[in-house]
């Protein structure tokens, strides 16, 4: 079995990677590591636990539950929520552990597992392993220590979390929405209820789409990874803006009123000179990854604002602005990390911010967002490769060599493994799309040839 735990969490196919059997045992590893490293002691635990509408986290959530009190935690169940609702709920609740059920923006058989820490943060890469390593441990027969009598874990539903959330959102906000008509697309996930009436309360005329979940439709041709529908009803209507979620919520792209897509580089552009103008974007420094656009790096240099990278994945985001002090940073897929109101990406967060950024203002988002101008960009998965040697394949090396000198100082070469895929991720950007298609086809085939 190979590792369980990836860049975002336990994911897979519902009843078929992730089981219930395995889900439970999971919530019972984690509340017997947690409470090993001191987390319980002194009092009775306590963990959130919430999903998004999958048919398959319905089940699942009862096997986190009854794990979860099996060991003697205390459970409050939160039901459908956004990933950063359950993050949210449980610093704000003083809690020991969140759990969220969700495999964001995947198509609806997938589900996954994530868990929080105390304060709402993503667990240390060490406390998942150790997880994983005694979840194995008593897989294979070891018993487990368990409570009985008033020890077992107590459960109860929760259902005010929605409104301590909704509240939370609003309150951070600069300033209010009123005036502007905006689409909202749900993706038939985990904010159908919170994002229109977070939006709403914020005075803003919400249209919603995509908001209707059954269970099975999550991410069905709408949300983030379907823009299509959004920008068809931007456009319909005559609203300002729209903003897509993807099925949990942590992430958030953006059309503008032609409905014209901005996504998650050009909210944080957005994002960064409105928080420097309020004094709130400390050491005037935003975080992104090396799958930035190039073009958002050079807007960021022009303005006078620092660029911080790191790897892909938010949860590297993540570290290097806890590392660095610093309140902004997100990914191009739309995950945008606002440190100071949240401790992981916020779709409605950000699209509320974007949305009081256009408010305030009285600019239009297309104009906000030419602050910076994307290089076109290709990018191309190259499957059945031995992804394992893409650092250390000397004929590679010399291709991307070749490639960066083609495209001088208005072009880029990126090659990485995928985390999640057996596939190598190909993206090259330059000054003229022909040009970085040429190059990112050439560097494709040098990567089946090196590697197949």
């Amino acid at each position: 079995m190979g590792r369980l735990f990836g860049t975002d969490g336990v994911r897979g196919v519902a009843n078929v990677d992730l089981t219930a059997e395995l889900a439970l045992g999971l919530s019972v590893a984690a509340a017997h590591v947690l409470a090993e490293a001191g987390t319980f002691e002194g009092h009775r635990p306590t963990a959130v636990v919430g999903r998004d509408p999958r048919a398959s986290g319905e089940f699942l959530e009862a096997a986190v539950v009854a794990g979860l009190a099996s060991a003697g935690v205390d459970v409050l169940r939160v039901g459908v929520l956004p990933t950063p609702a359950v993050a949210h709920l449980t610093g704000a609740l003083g809690a020991d552990l969140g759990v969220m059920l969700s495999a964001s923006h995947n198509a609806m058989p997938d589900n996954g597992i994530k868990f929080f820490a105390r304060g709402g943060h993503k667990l240390a890469d060490e406390l998942e392993d150790r997880i994983e390593s005694v979840y194995q441990e008593h897989r294979t027969g070891a018993p487990w220590n368990r409570p009985t009598g008033s020890g077992v874990g107590r459960v109860r539903d929760y259902a005010e979390g929605r409104d301590q959330y909704v509240a939370h959102l609003v309150g951070v906000l600069p300033n209010r929405l009123d005036g502007l008509r905006i689409v909202l697309d749900e993706a038939h996930g985990a904010a159908f209820r919170v994002s229109p009436e977070a939006f709403a309360r914020a005075g803003a005329q919400v249209v919603t789409i995509g908001a209707e979940p059954d269970g099975l439709n999550i991410n069905d041709g709408c949300g983030s990874t379907h823009l299509g529908k959004l920008r068809a009803a931007v456009v319909a209507h005559g609203a300002d803006l729209g903003i897509a979620h993807d099925g949990d919520a942590d992430r958030c792209l953006a059309v503008d009123h032609t409905g014209a897509e901005i996504d998650g580089d050009q909210i944080l552009a957005v994002l960064a000179l409105a928080m420097r103008e309020r004094a709130a974007l400390r050491s005037d420094t935003v975080v992104a990854t090396v799958m930035s656009n190039l073009g958002f790096k050079l807007a960021m240099e022009r303005e006078g604002i620092r660029f911080a990278q790191t790897g892909v994945g938010d949860r590297y985001v993540l570290e290097e602005m806890k590392r660095g002090g610093y309140a902004l940073g997100g990914e191009q897929s739309g995950h945008v990390i606002v440190l100071d109101h949240a401790t992981t990406g916020d779709g409605t967060l950000t699209g509320l911010l974007l949305a009081a950024r256009v408010a305030e203002s009285g600019r239009t988002l297309r104009e906000l967002a030419s602050v910076m101008e994307r290089l076109p960009q290709v990018l191309i998965n190259v499957p059945d490769v031995d992804r394992s040697r893409v650092g250390t394949s000397a004929e590679l090396a010399t291709a991307v060599s070749e490639a960066e000198r083609e495209l001088g100082a208005t072009g880029r070469v990126l090659l990485r493994p995928s985390g999640t895929e057996p596939l190598v991720r190909v993206m090259v950007e330059a000054a003229d799309i022909e040009q970085a298609r040429s190059v990112a086809g050439r560097l494709a085939d040098s990567v089946k040839a090196a590697l197949g």
